[in-house]
Protein backbone atom coordinates (compact mmCIF):
# COMPACT_ATOMS: atom_id res chain seq x y z
CA UNK A 1 0.00 0.00 0.00
CA UNK A 2 2.53 2.51 1.28
CA UNK A 3 4.67 1.43 -2.37
CA UNK A 4 1.58 2.32 -4.79
CA UNK A 5 1.02 5.52 -2.60
CA UNK A 6 3.90 6.99 -2.97
CA UNK A 7 3.95 6.19 -6.69
CA UNK A 8 0.68 8.15 -7.13
CA UNK A 9 2.02 11.02 -5.03
CA UNK A 10 5.09 11.28 -7.11
CA UNK A 11 3.11 10.96 -10.34
CA UNK A 12 0.85 13.50 -9.49
CA UNK A 13 3.92 16.13 -8.22
CA UNK A 14 5.41 15.19 -11.71
CA UNK A 15 2.29 15.87 -13.67
CA UNK A 16 1.71 19.13 -11.41
CA UNK A 17 5.81 20.51 -12.17
CA UNK A 18 5.41 19.69 -15.56
CA UNK A 19 2.07 21.99 -16.24
CA UNK A 20 3.98 24.69 -14.04
CA UNK A 21 7.28 24.44 -16.30
CA UNK A 22 4.75 24.98 -19.10
CA UNK A 23 2.99 27.40 -17.57
CA UNK A 24 6.53 28.98 -17.40
CA UNK A 25 7.44 28.91 -20.79
CA UNK A 26 4.15 30.05 -22.10
CA UNK A 27 4.68 32.97 -19.90
CA UNK A 28 8.34 33.62 -21.43
CA UNK A 29 6.67 33.29 -25.06
CA UNK A 30 3.93 35.93 -24.51
CA UNK A 31 1.14 33.16 -24.44
CA UNK A 32 -1.58 34.33 -21.93
CA UNK A 33 -3.96 31.66 -23.02
CA UNK A 34 -1.50 28.84 -22.71
CA UNK A 35 -0.03 29.96 -19.37
CA UNK A 36 -3.83 30.37 -17.69
CA UNK A 37 -4.98 26.99 -18.73
CA UNK A 38 -1.62 25.58 -17.83
CA UNK A 39 -1.37 27.04 -13.96
CA UNK A 40 -5.20 25.38 -13.82
CA UNK A 41 -4.52 21.82 -14.77
CA UNK A 42 -0.93 22.37 -12.52
CA UNK A 43 -3.46 22.50 -9.17
CA UNK A 44 -6.04 20.07 -10.99
CA UNK A 45 -4.33 16.97 -12.62
CA UNK A 46 -2.68 16.08 -9.30
CA UNK A 47 -5.84 15.81 -7.96
CA UNK A 48 -6.54 11.81 -8.56
CA UNK A 49 -3.34 11.21 -7.71
CA UNK A 50 -2.80 13.35 -4.45
CA UNK A 51 -6.45 11.53 -3.65
CA UNK A 52 -5.12 7.89 -3.90
CA UNK A 53 -2.16 8.46 -2.32
CA UNK A 54 -3.00 11.06 0.90
CA UNK A 55 -7.07 9.99 2.03
CA UNK A 56 -7.43 7.16 3.46
CA UNK A 57 -10.42 4.93 1.98
CA UNK A 58 -11.46 1.21 1.86
CA UNK A 59 -10.52 1.14 -2.14
CA UNK A 60 -7.73 3.35 -2.13
CA UNK A 61 -5.04 1.21 -3.01
CA UNK A 62 -6.79 -0.83 -6.19
CA UNK A 63 -7.81 2.85 -7.13
CA UNK A 64 -3.64 3.77 -6.78
CA UNK A 65 -3.03 0.64 -8.80
CA UNK A 66 -6.10 1.60 -11.71
CA UNK A 67 -4.94 4.81 -11.86
CA UNK A 68 -0.98 4.18 -12.05
CA UNK A 69 -1.76 1.35 -14.95
CA UNK A 70 -3.92 4.04 -16.76
CA UNK A 71 -1.39 6.55 -16.81
CA UNK A 72 1.29 4.40 -18.12
CA UNK A 73 -0.94 2.85 -20.87
CA UNK A 74 -2.03 5.91 -21.73
CA UNK A 75 1.83 7.09 -22.35
CA UNK A 76 2.85 3.83 -23.90
CA UNK A 77 -0.06 4.04 -26.30
CA UNK A 78 0.64 7.29 -27.10
CA UNK A 79 4.42 6.92 -28.19
CA UNK A 80 4.27 3.26 -29.71
CA UNK A 81 4.95 3.95 -33.54
CA UNK A 82 1.62 3.65 -34.88
CA UNK A 83 1.40 5.56 -38.09
CA UNK A 84 4.87 6.55 -37.98
CA UNK A 85 4.40 7.68 -42.05
CA UNK A 86 2.12 9.77 -44.87
CA UNK A 87 1.63 7.48 -47.80
CA UNK A 88 4.02 8.96 -49.98
CA UNK A 89 3.41 9.58 -53.76
CA UNK A 90 5.33 10.98 -56.58
CA UNK A 91 6.44 14.36 -55.90
CA UNK A 92 9.34 15.01 -57.96
CA UNK A 93 8.46 18.17 -60.51
CA UNK A 94 8.72 17.18 -64.48
CA UNK A 95 8.84 20.25 -65.61
CA UNK A 96 10.91 23.57 -64.49
CA UNK A 97 8.80 26.76 -63.69
CA UNK A 98 8.47 29.84 -65.27
CA UNK A 99 9.82 32.73 -62.99
CA UNK A 100 7.78 35.50 -65.05
CA UNK A 101 4.63 33.20 -63.89
CA UNK A 102 5.22 33.74 -60.22
CA UNK A 103 3.57 37.17 -58.43
CA UNK A 104 6.38 38.87 -57.51
CA UNK A 105 7.35 38.81 -61.45
CA UNK A 106 3.77 39.93 -62.23
CA UNK A 107 3.39 43.04 -59.24
CA UNK A 108 7.01 44.21 -61.23
CA UNK A 109 5.18 44.55 -65.05
CA UNK A 110 4.85 47.98 -65.68
CA UNK A 111 1.25 48.87 -66.74
CA UNK A 112 1.75 49.74 -70.81
CA UNK A 113 5.15 48.11 -71.58
CA UNK A 114 6.89 45.61 -74.06
CA UNK A 115 7.02 43.24 -70.99
CA UNK A 116 3.31 44.09 -69.52
CA UNK A 117 1.38 43.34 -73.31
CA UNK A 118 3.71 40.66 -74.14
CA UNK A 119 2.77 38.53 -70.54
CA UNK A 120 -0.89 39.22 -70.95
CA UNK A 121 -0.36 38.20 -74.60
CA UNK A 122 0.26 34.65 -73.35
CA UNK A 123 -1.35 34.79 -70.58
CA UNK A 124 -5.05 36.51 -71.12
CA UNK A 125 -6.50 34.93 -68.16
CA UNK A 126 -4.12 36.15 -65.32
CA UNK A 127 -4.59 39.53 -66.48
CA UNK A 128 -8.33 40.00 -64.11
CA UNK A 129 -6.22 38.45 -61.56
CA UNK A 130 -3.52 40.78 -61.73
CA UNK A 131 -5.63 44.08 -61.72
CA UNK A 132 -7.05 43.13 -58.49
CA UNK A 133 -4.01 43.37 -56.62
CA UNK A 134 -3.18 46.89 -59.00
CA UNK A 135 -5.88 48.30 -57.83
CA UNK A 136 -4.79 47.91 -54.35
CA UNK A 137 -2.75 50.27 -52.32
CA UNK A 138 0.66 47.93 -52.71
CA UNK A 139 2.99 46.17 -49.98
CA UNK A 140 4.15 48.62 -47.95
CA UNK A 141 2.20 51.66 -49.34
CA UNK A 142 0.37 54.84 -47.96
CA UNK A 143 -3.21 54.01 -48.10
CA UNK A 144 -3.18 50.19 -47.13
CA UNK A 145 -5.04 49.18 -43.84
CA UNK A 146 -2.18 48.53 -42.13
CA UNK A 147 0.56 50.95 -43.38
CA UNK A 148 2.84 52.53 -40.93
CA UNK A 149 6.13 54.72 -41.96
CA UNK A 150 8.10 52.85 -39.10
CA UNK A 151 7.83 49.26 -40.02
CA UNK A 152 7.54 49.99 -43.95
CA UNK A 153 10.75 52.18 -43.65
CA UNK A 154 12.52 49.51 -41.86
CA UNK A 155 11.50 46.94 -44.29
CA UNK A 156 12.16 48.87 -47.24
CA UNK A 157 15.87 49.57 -45.52
CA UNK A 158 16.41 45.79 -45.65
CA UNK A 159 14.80 44.87 -48.94
CA UNK A 160 17.01 47.71 -50.62
CA UNK A 161 20.42 46.78 -48.97
CA UNK A 162 19.30 42.85 -50.25
CA UNK A 163 19.12 44.42 -53.61
CA UNK A 164 22.72 46.17 -53.22
CA UNK A 165 24.11 42.67 -53.30
CA UNK A 166 22.31 41.88 -56.51
CA UNK A 167 25.51 43.29 -58.53
CA UNK A 168 28.04 40.63 -56.89
CA UNK A 169 25.73 37.26 -57.86
CA UNK A 170 27.11 36.60 -61.26
CA UNK A 171 30.36 38.06 -61.24
CA UNK A 172 32.75 35.27 -61.56
CA UNK A 173 36.38 36.63 -59.72
CA UNK A 174 38.27 33.25 -59.61
CA UNK A 175 41.73 32.48 -58.69
CA UNK A 176 43.79 31.18 -61.31
CA UNK A 177 43.30 27.61 -60.37
CA UNK A 178 40.76 25.96 -57.83
CA UNK A 179 42.52 24.61 -55.09
CA UNK A 180 41.91 20.84 -54.17
CA UNK A 181 39.90 20.43 -51.31
CA UNK A 182 38.46 17.28 -49.29
CA UNK A 183 34.83 17.30 -50.29
CA UNK A 184 33.98 15.73 -46.80
CA UNK A 185 36.40 18.39 -45.17
CA UNK A 186 35.32 21.15 -46.86
CA UNK A 187 31.37 20.43 -46.55
CA UNK A 188 31.96 20.06 -43.24
CA UNK A 189 33.61 23.63 -42.95
CA UNK A 190 30.78 24.80 -44.86
CA UNK A 191 28.14 23.88 -42.92
CA UNK A 192 29.51 24.74 -39.62
CA UNK A 193 30.27 28.21 -40.98
CA UNK A 194 27.20 28.78 -41.68
CA UNK A 195 25.29 28.48 -38.74
CA UNK A 196 28.31 30.48 -37.17
CA UNK A 197 27.29 33.22 -39.39
CA UNK A 198 23.40 32.82 -38.52
CA UNK A 199 22.07 29.63 -40.19
CA UNK A 200 20.07 26.95 -38.18
CA UNK A 201 20.24 23.98 -40.39
CA UNK A 202 22.52 23.64 -43.42
CA UNK A 203 21.85 20.50 -46.27
CA UNK A 204 23.56 20.01 -49.35
CA UNK A 205 22.07 18.73 -52.92
CA UNK A 206 23.10 17.28 -56.27
CA UNK A 207 21.61 20.28 -58.16
CA UNK A 208 18.70 18.67 -60.46
CA UNK A 209 17.26 20.36 -63.83
CA UNK A 210 13.36 20.67 -61.84
CA UNK A 211 15.35 22.96 -59.11
CA UNK A 212 15.59 25.98 -61.69
CA UNK A 213 13.92 28.32 -63.16
CA UNK A 214 13.05 27.74 -66.95
CA UNK A 215 13.15 31.62 -67.51
CA UNK A 216 14.04 34.19 -65.52
CA UNK A 217 11.63 36.96 -64.07
CA UNK A 218 13.03 39.48 -62.90
CA UNK A 219 16.03 42.40 -63.24
CA UNK A 220 17.60 43.17 -66.68
CA UNK A 221 17.75 39.89 -67.59
CA UNK A 222 14.12 39.27 -67.74
CA UNK A 223 13.16 36.71 -70.15
CA UNK A 224 16.60 35.12 -70.86
CA UNK A 225 16.45 31.07 -70.50
CA UNK A 226 18.01 30.06 -66.94
CA UNK A 227 21.44 28.38 -67.40
CA UNK A 228 23.20 27.57 -64.63
CA UNK A 229 25.94 24.94 -64.98
CA UNK A 230 26.52 24.14 -61.64
CA UNK A 231 26.58 20.68 -60.07
CA UNK A 232 25.91 21.18 -56.32
CA UNK A 233 23.44 23.26 -54.38
CA UNK A 234 23.72 24.21 -50.47
CA UNK A 235 20.54 25.29 -48.69
CA UNK A 236 20.40 27.12 -45.43
CA UNK A 237 17.60 28.92 -43.47
CA UNK A 238 17.41 31.21 -40.79
CA UNK A 239 15.04 31.83 -38.11
CA UNK A 240 12.38 34.23 -38.01
CA UNK A 241 11.95 35.84 -34.75
CA UNK A 242 8.30 34.48 -33.31
CA UNK A 243 7.63 37.31 -31.37
CA UNK A 244 7.46 40.03 -34.13
CA UNK A 245 5.96 36.63 -35.85
CA UNK A 246 2.98 36.72 -33.90
CA UNK A 247 2.09 40.25 -34.45
CA UNK A 248 1.20 38.99 -38.20
CA UNK A 249 -0.67 40.41 -40.52
CA UNK A 250 0.80 43.89 -38.93
CA UNK A 251 4.05 46.27 -39.69
CA UNK A 252 6.38 44.16 -37.08
CA UNK A 253 5.91 40.94 -39.33
CA UNK A 254 7.04 42.76 -42.28
CA UNK A 255 10.21 44.02 -40.67
CA UNK A 256 11.07 41.15 -39.65
CA UNK A 257 10.13 39.30 -42.59
CA UNK A 258 12.69 41.47 -44.45
CA UNK A 259 15.31 41.33 -41.90
CA UNK A 260 15.62 37.80 -42.43
CA UNK A 261 15.64 37.92 -46.04
CA UNK A 262 18.76 40.23 -45.58
CA UNK A 263 20.65 37.75 -43.13
CA UNK A 264 20.16 34.69 -45.39
CA UNK A 265 21.10 36.51 -48.11
CA UNK A 266 24.57 37.96 -46.69
CA UNK A 267 25.24 34.41 -45.41
CA UNK A 268 24.60 32.96 -48.91
CA UNK A 269 26.70 35.82 -50.39
CA UNK A 270 29.81 35.26 -48.05
CA UNK A 271 29.70 31.58 -48.92
CA UNK A 272 29.51 31.85 -52.48
CA UNK A 273 32.74 34.75 -52.15
CA UNK A 274 34.69 32.43 -50.13
CA UNK A 275 34.11 29.54 -52.82
CA UNK A 276 35.24 31.82 -55.68
CA UNK A 277 38.34 32.90 -53.49
CA UNK A 278 38.74 28.56 -53.75
CA UNK A 279 38.68 29.32 -57.65
CA UNK A 280 35.25 27.44 -58.05
CA UNK A 281 32.04 29.09 -59.58
CA UNK A 282 29.54 30.02 -57.44
CA UNK A 283 26.04 31.56 -57.30
CA UNK A 284 24.03 33.28 -54.31
CA UNK A 285 20.58 32.79 -55.08
CA UNK A 286 18.73 35.36 -52.36
CA UNK A 287 15.68 37.48 -52.42
CA UNK A 288 15.24 39.53 -55.49
CA UNK A 289 17.45 37.29 -57.70
CA UNK A 290 16.71 33.56 -57.99
CA UNK A 291 17.78 31.25 -60.46
CA UNK A 292 16.07 28.46 -58.53
CA UNK A 293 12.94 26.94 -56.69
CA UNK A 294 14.56 27.40 -53.08
CA UNK A 295 12.17 25.10 -51.05
CA UNK A 296 12.37 22.14 -53.59
CA UNK A 297 16.36 22.41 -53.02
CA UNK A 298 16.11 22.89 -49.45
CA UNK A 299 13.84 19.73 -49.11
CA UNK A 300 16.34 17.49 -51.44
CA UNK A 301 18.83 19.20 -48.99
CA UNK A 302 17.25 17.30 -46.50
CA UNK A 303 16.17 20.36 -44.29
CA UNK A 304 12.06 19.79 -43.98
CA UNK A 305 9.06 18.72 -46.45
CA UNK A 306 7.13 21.52 -48.22
CA UNK A 307 3.39 21.64 -46.09
CA UNK A 308 -0.11 22.60 -46.56
CA UNK A 309 1.09 26.47 -46.92
CA UNK A 310 3.62 25.78 -49.94
CA UNK A 311 6.89 26.54 -47.63
CA UNK A 312 9.36 24.56 -46.09
CA UNK A 313 8.95 22.78 -43.09
CA UNK A 314 11.67 22.14 -40.89
CA UNK A 315 11.60 20.01 -37.75
CA UNK A 316 13.21 22.37 -35.63
CA UNK A 317 11.60 25.74 -36.69
CA UNK A 318 8.43 24.96 -39.57
CA UNK A 319 7.76 27.42 -41.46
CA UNK A 320 9.34 29.94 -39.41
CA UNK A 321 12.20 30.55 -41.60
CA UNK A 322 13.72 32.47 -44.56
CA UNK A 323 15.62 30.43 -47.35
CA UNK A 324 18.59 31.47 -48.80
CA UNK A 325 21.06 28.68 -51.45
CA UNK A 326 24.13 28.63 -53.10
CA UNK A 327 25.30 26.99 -56.45
CA UNK A 328 28.31 25.79 -56.80
CA UNK A 329 31.10 23.62 -58.79
CA UNK A 330 32.69 23.10 -55.97
CA UNK A 331 33.18 19.00 -54.80
CA UNK A 332 30.59 18.50 -51.47
CA UNK A 333 29.11 15.53 -49.67
CA UNK A 334 25.61 15.84 -50.66
CA UNK A 335 23.13 14.90 -48.08
CA UNK A 336 19.93 12.58 -48.65
CA UNK A 337 16.36 13.75 -49.03
CA UNK A 338 14.75 12.68 -45.33
CA UNK A 339 10.93 11.67 -46.26
CA UNK A 340 8.98 13.45 -43.44
CA UNK A 341 5.88 11.43 -43.34
CA UNK A 342 4.66 12.91 -39.77
CA UNK A 343 5.21 16.38 -41.10
CA UNK A 344 2.72 15.67 -44.04
CA UNK A 345 0.65 13.91 -41.96
CA UNK A 346 0.59 16.48 -39.37
CA UNK A 347 -0.02 18.80 -42.37
CA UNK A 348 -3.02 17.06 -43.48
CA UNK A 349 -4.81 16.99 -40.57
CA UNK A 350 -4.31 20.35 -38.98
CA UNK A 351 -5.63 22.58 -41.69
CA UNK A 352 -4.87 25.53 -38.87
CA UNK A 353 -2.85 27.74 -41.35
CA UNK A 354 -6.57 27.09 -43.89
CA UNK A 355 -8.49 28.10 -41.24
CA UNK A 356 -6.69 31.37 -40.04
CA UNK A 357 -5.33 33.16 -43.86
CA UNK A 358 -7.21 36.22 -44.18
CA UNK A 359 -7.82 35.67 -48.34
CA UNK A 360 -8.58 31.95 -48.08
CA UNK A 361 -5.66 31.44 -50.48
CA UNK A 362 -4.83 28.12 -48.40
CA UNK A 363 -6.79 24.94 -49.59
CA UNK A 364 -8.48 22.36 -46.74
CA UNK A 365 -8.43 19.72 -49.40
CA UNK A 366 -5.46 17.01 -49.77
CA UNK A 367 -2.61 17.03 -51.57
CA UNK A 368 -3.53 17.04 -55.36
CA UNK A 369 -2.13 15.81 -58.66
CA UNK A 370 -0.48 19.13 -59.95
CA UNK A 371 1.58 18.87 -63.36
CA UNK A 372 1.94 15.23 -62.60
CA UNK A 373 2.96 15.95 -58.93
CA UNK A 374 1.17 15.62 -55.94
CA UNK A 375 1.35 18.42 -53.76
CA UNK A 376 -0.45 21.34 -52.33
CA UNK A 377 -1.04 25.00 -54.35
CA UNK A 378 -1.99 27.93 -52.63
CA UNK A 379 -4.47 30.39 -54.67
CA UNK A 380 -1.19 32.94 -55.00
CA UNK A 381 -3.54 35.59 -56.65
CA UNK A 382 -5.41 35.44 -53.75
CA UNK A 383 -2.73 36.21 -51.22
CA UNK A 384 -0.86 38.38 -52.99
CA UNK A 385 -3.85 40.58 -53.26
CA UNK A 386 -4.90 40.56 -49.75
CA UNK A 387 -1.15 41.96 -49.06
CA UNK A 388 -1.48 44.46 -51.41
CA UNK A 389 -4.81 45.67 -49.46
CA UNK A 390 -3.43 45.20 -46.08
CA UNK A 391 0.24 46.63 -47.00
CA UNK A 392 2.33 43.60 -45.81
CA UNK A 393 3.32 40.01 -46.46
CA UNK A 394 0.59 38.83 -43.75
CA UNK A 395 2.89 35.63 -42.47
CA UNK A 396 -0.38 34.62 -40.08
CA UNK A 397 -0.18 30.89 -41.73
CA UNK A 398 3.33 30.81 -40.26
CA UNK A 399 2.17 32.40 -36.96
CA UNK A 400 -0.16 29.56 -36.29
CA UNK A 401 1.15 26.66 -37.66
CA UNK A 402 1.68 24.54 -34.87
CA UNK A 403 5.18 23.80 -35.45
CA UNK A 404 6.11 27.23 -35.54
CA UNK A 405 6.40 27.31 -31.74
CA UNK A 406 10.14 28.08 -30.11
CA UNK A 407 12.72 24.85 -30.27
CA UNK A 408 12.89 24.63 -26.60
CA UNK A 409 12.46 21.71 -24.43
CA UNK A 410 8.72 21.69 -24.48
CA UNK A 411 8.14 21.72 -27.80
CA UNK A 412 10.90 19.43 -29.20
CA UNK A 413 9.36 16.49 -27.00
CA UNK A 414 5.82 17.47 -28.58
CA UNK A 415 7.62 17.62 -31.89
CA UNK A 416 9.07 14.09 -30.69
CA UNK A 417 5.92 12.73 -29.89
CA UNK A 418 4.73 13.95 -33.50
CA UNK A 419 7.35 12.37 -35.27
CA UNK A 420 6.62 8.83 -33.55
CA UNK A 421 2.61 8.62 -33.54
CA UNK A 422 -0.13 9.19 -35.54
CA UNK A 423 -2.30 9.33 -32.19
CA UNK A 424 0.27 11.64 -30.26
CA UNK A 425 -0.22 13.98 -33.87
CA UNK A 426 -3.99 13.71 -33.34
CA UNK A 427 -3.57 14.91 -29.15
CA UNK A 428 -1.37 17.20 -30.12
CA UNK A 429 -3.57 19.12 -32.63
CA UNK A 430 -6.60 18.91 -30.00
CA UNK A 431 -3.95 20.28 -27.20
CA UNK A 432 -3.02 22.81 -29.27
CA UNK A 433 -6.27 23.91 -30.25
CA UNK A 434 -6.87 24.30 -26.60
CA UNK A 435 -3.92 25.84 -25.00
CA UNK A 436 -3.00 28.34 -28.03
CA UNK A 437 -6.54 28.60 -29.56
CA UNK A 438 -7.56 27.72 -33.23
CA UNK A 439 -8.07 30.92 -34.27
CA UNK A 440 -5.23 32.66 -31.96
CA UNK A 441 -5.82 36.48 -32.07
CA UNK A 442 -3.06 38.48 -32.98
CA UNK A 443 -0.93 40.05 -30.12
CA UNK A 444 -0.13 44.10 -29.49
CA UNK A 445 2.49 45.53 -30.99
CA UNK A 446 5.74 45.76 -28.57
CA UNK A 447 6.20 48.46 -27.04
CA UNK A 448 9.82 49.93 -28.39
CA UNK A 449 7.55 49.61 -32.15
CA UNK A 450 4.36 50.94 -30.91
CA UNK A 451 5.66 53.76 -29.10
CA UNK A 452 7.98 55.26 -31.98
CA UNK A 453 4.51 54.60 -34.64
CA UNK A 454 1.96 56.27 -32.26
Amino acid sequence: MQITATMALTTGLILGLLMLYFAFVSWREEEPRAMKLAVALAFLLPIPYLAASLIDFQLQTPFSLVLLVATLLAIIILLLPIGKGFAFEEDTPTKRIDERDIMFSRMQLVHGSDRFRDYYRRHPEKRALDDRFRSRPGLMQPGALYYDTITSAAAEASFKTVSAFHAMLDVQNLSASPQQKDPAQITQFLKQWAKKLGAVSVGITELQDYHLYSVIGRGQRYGEAVELDHSYAIALTVEMDKVLLDRAPYGPTAMESAQQYLNSGAIAVQIAEFIRQLGYASRAHIDGSYRLVCPLVARDAGLGEIGRMGLLMTPELGPRLRLAVVTTELPLIPDKRQQDGATLDFCRRCKKCADVCPSGAISFDDREAIDGVKRWQINSEACFTYWCTVGTDCGRCMSVCPYAHPDNLLHNMVRAGVKQSSLFRELALKLDDAFYGRQPATLDIPDWIGDVIA
